[in-house]
């Protein structure tokens, strides 16, 4: 049997990864509208991305404790379900970052945890199918995934429209020039506060499942034999995820990095294709997101970035006509969006049922 606790230190870093690789996939969400109206290059987009995810990685943890302790009881969690469903949310990661789709990076993990958790309760604790699916889906976790799912795209764009029409409205006696010169320096804000609240939301998704992992090794230990940086008697007596702060370090440079690495196959697609930008619409597609974002980690939701930018960007677009909006691309996306938790939980599956034999259930 593989020893439990290098194990453990293969998922943590599995879930850095991911972290470095969400940086890169999701890097478009807060830069591609400032590269698209040429406000800045994208090398200077990126390195001010990277600053603000991460700043925004240390605003809070109550996300994470969504990811980490909401979705799945603790008996069901082991380090060979955290790491296949780091191994499914990888793929699906870099197989969307190939063919330019933004998809979320966030139901991707939830995917895969649910697919994981799932294969271990049927294969490994011999519950029935639909016992393991109810429970899964009934779950505190996975009703605010599927919640945010569904009115994070419809806030992103409301919120969307209703800033560009108010926005339009109150500069319409100005000139256009002068227009675009203050939206050029706006947009530097705007894309400042999409970056920030990425940073917020997404990096606490990775530290809640690096710190799932921890506890799935340390949790059962006498509090007084685990190590004092990891809050094991909260975990036993309340079920707080206390995310520890190397955690949380570490988790902030590895979507640092990734963010500094790009994304520029998903930029073409959030830049340009869903609808032609100026500096106008970048600002109010950037703070529109950035609102939604931050309103979902007060509500310690884990919702999508990219979901949320893209929605805002498409009402930023209907705000002016709904012709303005490039459907086609837009319903492209949705496809994704739609198959990423099914897609992502059956690829989990699939990497459990591969790896019980070698890692233990």
């Amino acid at each position: 049997m593989f020893d439990p606790f290098y194990l453990m230190v293969i998922v943590i870093v599995m879930a850095l990864v991911f972290d470095y690789i969400n940086g890169f996939h999701d890097t478009a969400n807060a830069i591609a509208t400032v590269v698209s109206t040429n406000v800045l290059s994208p090398r200077a987009a990126v390195i001010l991305a990277a600053v603000f995810n991460f700043a925004g990685a240390f605003l809070g943890t109550g996300v994470a404790k969504t990811i980490g302790g909401d979705i799945a009881d603790p008996a069901s969690v082991t380090q060979t379900v955290v790491l296949c469903a780091l191994l499914a949310a990888i793929s699906w990661n870099l197989l969307t970052w190939w063919f330019g789709i933004p998809s979320s990076s966030s139901h991707t993990l939830v995917g895969g945890i649910v697919g994981s958790v799932f294969a271990r309760r049927v294969l490994a604790q011999d519950q029935d199918p639909w016992t393991a699916i109810s429970t899964l889906v009934g779950s505190a976790g996975v009703v605010k995934v599927l919640k945010g799912l569904v009115f994070s795209p419809l806030a992103g764009f409301v919120v969307g429209l209703l800033m560009m029409m108010i926005t339009t409205w109150a500069i319409h006696r100005v000139a256009p020039a002068t227009v675009n010169k203050l939206f050029r320096r706006l947009q530097l804000v705007s894309a400042s506060a999409m970056a920030l609240s990425h940073g917020t939301n997404d990096a606490q998704k990775v530290m809640g499942i690096a710190t799932m992992a921890l506890f799935a090794y340390y949790g059962k230990m006498d509090p007084r034999d685990a190590p004092a940086w990891l809050d094991v008697a909260a975990w036993q007596t309340k079920r707080d995820l206390v995310v520890p702060v190397w955690i949380i370090g570490a988790c902030a440079l590895a979507m640092a990095m990734g963010t500094a690495a790009g994304g520029w196959r998903i930029m073409r697609t959030m830049g340009s294709k869903i609808i032609k930008l100026k500096p106008i619409h970048g600002f109010c597609a950037e703070t529109a997101g950035a609102l939604v974002l931050f309103g979902a980690a007060q509500l310690h939701a884990p919702v999508s970035t990219t979901h949320c930018i893209s929605s805002s960007i498409m009402g930023v677009g209907a705000s002016r006509r709904l012709s303005a909006v490039r459907w086609g691309v837009a319903g492209n996306m949705l496809f994704a969006w739609v198959l990423t938790l099914p897609v992502s939980a059956l690829v989990a599956a699939g990497f459990y049922l591969a790896l019980r034999g070698v890692f233990g259930p």
